[in-house]
C-alpha cells in the first residue's frame, strides 16, 4: 500500500500520473516489487529537497538501501534524462512552443564541496572564492533544463563549456546558445568547428551601473537559483560528480511536474467555470 503523502516534497496525484508511465517497467517473472514506486520517487525528491543523507530518510519511506538502489539503477538506465526530456516537451507544447528547442542558454555555478567530495574531483574557484565543484547547465529559453555537467570548481568556464556543449550536441537539436562574457574567446570558434553550434555572447550594456536584468541571460540565472533552493544542491555532497548531475536532474523533474500539474489544474478550472467560452 502506498504511504499517505506527508511532506511538501511529495508528489500530488496529478504529478505522479505524469511521472509513473515514464519509469522503466518492473521485471517480469520474479518477485513483485515490495515497495510502491511512488514512495521511492517521493523519497528521492525528499532527499533532494531537504538535503538529508540517505541514511536519515524518515521511517515512513522505504528503507534507504532500497531507495538508493532504485536511484542508482535508474541512473544507469538514464531514466532521469528520458523523463526530463518528455516532461520538457510537454511543458513547451503547453506554452505554445515547439516540442524541441532551437536555442539554449549556458551558465555555470560554483558551490562549496562537503567533506565527502574527494580531492580528485574538487578544486578552488579563485574568482568566486569557492572550494568545491562547478556545475554547468544549459536551459532552453523557458528555463527548462537541457543538460548538466559537474566538474571541479577550478575548471575555467571556457573549458567546462566544451564538455557541456558536446553533451548538448549529442542529446538535443540545439545549435544556438547564448552565453555571458566568461565564455567568450576561443570557445566560440571551437563550438562552431567541432559541434556546429553558434555561441552568442550577451554582454552587459556599456553604461550599466549596479544590477540590471540582462536579456536572455536572466533565464538561466533564474534556473540556477531555483535549483539551489533544493538544499541537497546548495552544497555538493556527492562523492561522484555523476551523482551530483543526477540530483540536479531530479530537482528539474520535480519542478517540471509541478508546472505541468498546475497547468492542468488551470485548464480544469477554466472548463469548470466556463472561462474557455468567454471570447
Amino acid at each position: 500500500m502506498t504511504r499517505r503523502p506527508t511532506y511538501p516534497s511529495d508528489l500530488t496525484d496529478e504529478q505522479w500520473t505524469l511521472i509513473e508511465p515514464l519509469l522503466p517497467p518492473a521485471n517480469t517473472g520474479g518477485r513483485p516489487e515490495k515497495h510502491p514506486r511512488r514512495d521511492v520517487v517521493d523519497a528521492i525528491l525528499y532527499v533532494v529537497r531537504t538535503g538529508c543523507s540517505w541514511r536519515h530518510l524518515p521511517v515512513d519511506f522505504p528503507p534507504w538501501q532500497t531507495v538508493y538502489w532504485y536511484f542508482s539503477r535508474w541512473e544507469e538506465a538514464k531514466v532521469t534524462e528520458q523523463v526530463m526530456a518528455v516532461l520538457r516537451r510537454r511543458l513547451r507544447t503547453a506554452q505554445g512552443r515547439g516540442g524541441e528547442p532551437s536555442a539554449g542558454i549556458i551558465d555555470s555555478q560554483s558551490v562549496k564541496g562537503a567533506d565527502t567530495v574527494g580531492q580528485g574531483s574538487r578544486g578552488y574557484d579563485a574568482g568566486k572564492k569557492v572550494n568545491g565543484r562547478k556545475r554547468f547547465i544549459v536551459t532552453d529559453t523557458l528555463g527548462l533544463l537541457l543538460v548538466v555537467c559537474v566538474m571541479a570548481a577550478s575548471v575555467q568556464d571556457r573549458d567546462g563549456a566544451r564538455t557541456t556543449l558536446l553533451s548538448l550536441y549529442l542529446c538535443t537539436p540545439v545549435r544556438f546558445v547564448f552565453a555571458d562574457a566568461g565564455f567568450a574567446g576561443k570557445l566560440v570558434a571551437w563550438a562552431e568547428r567541432f559541434v556546429a553550434t553558434t555561441v552568442h555572447i550577451v554582454r552587459k550594456a556599456p553604461d550599466q551601473v549596479g544590477f540590471a536584468v540582462i536579456p536572455r541571460r536572466w533565464v538561466v540565472e533564474r534556473s540556477l537559483a531555483w535549483l539551489t533552493a533544493h538544499r541537497r544542491l546548495a552544497r555538493d555532497y556527492e562523492r561522484d560528480p555523476a551523482v551530483s548531475e543526477a540530483m540536479v536532474r531530479w530537482a528539474a523533474i520535480g519542478q517540471m511536474a509541478r508546472r505541468l500539474a498546475r497547468g492542468q489544474d488551470s485548464v480544469r478550472q477554466r472548463a469548470w467555470t466556463g472561462q474557455d467560452l468567454i471570447p
